[in-house]
């Protein structure tokens, strides 16, 4: 391996999510010096990733085959879909195992800044599997950005009168201290207060 070998890998892993340019220095090092245990079965897992890795066809989540697990799954609910932006949130909801039914995956939110339009997301795909997979629920659970909101309102706008609607509660999270917390996080708990 070469230094510019070397010099490359470290750029490469610089343009990951959550490292710069030091940390991808910090982690290539590592790797290098545990090459036989780390490097060398990280290249292999990353090839056979590269190799069989794709979108499934029904929700957009990320697998092995054209249709997820998820999807594929006869012990899923099938009168709920769970809308969410990325795979990562639809990965973060798996991970807390309370939702028992499908998925959604938009691929972004609107964003009017961006040109980021309906046509540019899965929104259309959303509709369509409403249509056809006798869906009774939807639940929006769009990250409480500006943008996040305004693709949950489109959506609503786009289904009202078809399925019922509903989104995650919003406010000061389990174990929250509310001197951490920003005013809009603040502003949504005291509006979706409830009677004890």
């Amino acid at each position: 391996m070469t230094r510019s070998e070397i010099d490359t890998l470290i750029e490469m892993m610089a343009k990951l999510p959550g490292l710069g340019p030091r940390s991808a220095r910090r982690a290539v090092l590592h790797l290098i010096r545990k090459r036989a245990l780390l490097l060398t079965p990280l290249a292999d897992a990353m090839q056979q990733v590269a190799v069989t890795a794709r979108e499934c066809l029904n929700c957009g989540n990320v697998g092995t085959s054209d249709i997820c697990d998820i999807c594929a799954s006869e012990k899923r609910a099938t009168g709920e879909i769970c809308v969410v932006e990325d795979v990562s949130d639809l990965w973060a909801m798996e991970r807390a195992g309370v939702f028992r039914g499908r998925y959604h995956v938009l691929g972004g939110t609107l964003s009017a800044l961006e040109g980021v339009g309906p046509e540019d997301l899965s929104i259309p795909r959303l509709i369509d599997r409403v249509a056809s997979e006798s869906i009774t629920e939807v639940i929006l659970a769009l990250n409480a950005t500006v943008d996040g909101q305004t693709t949950a309102h489109y959506i609503a706008d786009q289904l009202e009168g078809r399925v019922r609607l509903t989104s995650l509660a919003q406010g000061v999270p389990v174990g929250g201290e509310l001197d951490y917390l920003d005013e809009g996080t603040i502003t949504a708990a005291l509006n979706a207060r409830k009677q004890l």
